[in-house]
């Protein structure tokens, strides 16, 4: 009888030894705060902001074991402590992302142009791996703007998200009834059929959206006119050189040069970069929390379900392969 009880206490003594590891390695993030100012890189008494504009836009606050402020939100407040703070000489964004929703890139583009007007500072551009569609909506409210030389930029354009789950509806035996107060109360609904009036409704805001985009890069492209825009506006991605030979960036370069140049603009010998973090939040150097822009990834953060589950339709700004 001992010999069965000997294996199953070691057992259960190494079961508890593993749990109790396992517990006293859990770290439970802190609750939202406001942000602090962490230097990264540089000296002197002058400051060089540099602000991530990384991941999926969106206007969706961030969840996770608590609940934290929306990209929107974060910029809104970086830039409000920025212009507080006289000694912030010039910006950085420190842009990585494929895009997002309509309005919250047009809301980060307005903040930062109302920024520009307000501190009369240098604002410069830095695309990494992706600044596409809604990233590059972003970056034309820069001064300049500098690419990394393997970046990937433009799809210049608007996509709308919808599914049509009738068939599938139709072959489970499920009907979806709407009762609506006119025809097109319901259009876009995944539940049946869009008609071709109700496409044509969508392909209006698509275009008028469209109009939009192609203004803001034109404000921001001085350089180039209207009919050029629009051949280079087809939706395609171009490369940073090929967009450095386009007009849409101004040069090839890295992040220091991005800070550099934002230096040289500002008309300063020395500045130290700094960055605003949440409590908690690690940053050491100019690339720390630098998120991964990939197109999948940020199809993660899209409820797609939503859709499915009766969901309006999205308009966006984004690059979807």
């Amino acid at each position: 009888m001992d010999n069965v009880r000997r294996p199953v206490v070691g057992a259960l003594l190494v079961a508890l030894s593993f749990l109790h590891s396992a517990c006293i390695h859990i770290n439970i993030p802190p609750p939202p705060a406001p942000l602090e100012e962490h230097q990264v890189s540089g000296s002197g008494k002058d400051k060089i902001l540099l602000v991530d504009v990384s991941g999926m836009i969106s206007s969706e606050d961030k969840e996770s074991f608590y609940t934290y402020p929306s990209m929107i939100a974060t910029i809104k407040e970086e830039l409000t402590r920025a212009s507080r703070d006289e000694s912030v000489k010039a910006l950085v964004l420190r842009i990585n992302t494929p895009g997002g929703t309509v309005t919250a890139s047009d809301i980060i583009h307005h903040e930062l142009k109302l920024f520009k007007a307000s501190r009369k500072i240098p604002v410069i551009a830095s695309i990494m791996d992706v600044g596409a569609s809604g990233g590059y909506y972003i970056a034309s409210a820069a001064d300049r703007i500098l690419a990394h030389p393997s970046t990937v930029t433009g799809s210049i354009g608007v996509i709308m998200l919808t599914v049509n789950a009738h068939g599938l509806l139709e072959k489970v035996g499920v009907e979806a009834t709407a009762i609506t107060s006119g025809p097109r109360k319901d259009m876009g609904s995944p539940f049946r059929v869009m008609t071709p009036e109700e496409r044509g409704i969508f392909q209006a805001l698509i275009d008028s959206f469209y109009q939009r985009f192609l203004s803001v890069v034109q404000d921001g492209r001085p350089n180039l006119q209207m009919e050029q825009i629009k051949k280079l506006a087809d939706g395609r991605i171009y490369t940073g050189d090929q967009a450095k030979a386009a007009g849409l960036v101004d040069e090839i370069g890295y992040l220091e040069e991005a800070i550099d140049a934002a230096k040289k603009k500002a008309g300063l010998t020395e500045a130290k970069v700094v960055t605003y973090r949440r409590p908690g939040d690690y940053s050491n150097n100019i690339y720390t929390k630098l998120m991964a822009p990939s197109p999948l990834a940020a199809l993660g953060n899209l409820d797609v379900m939503a859709f499915v589950r009766g969901g309006a339709p999205q308009f966006m700004y984004l690059w979807m392969p």
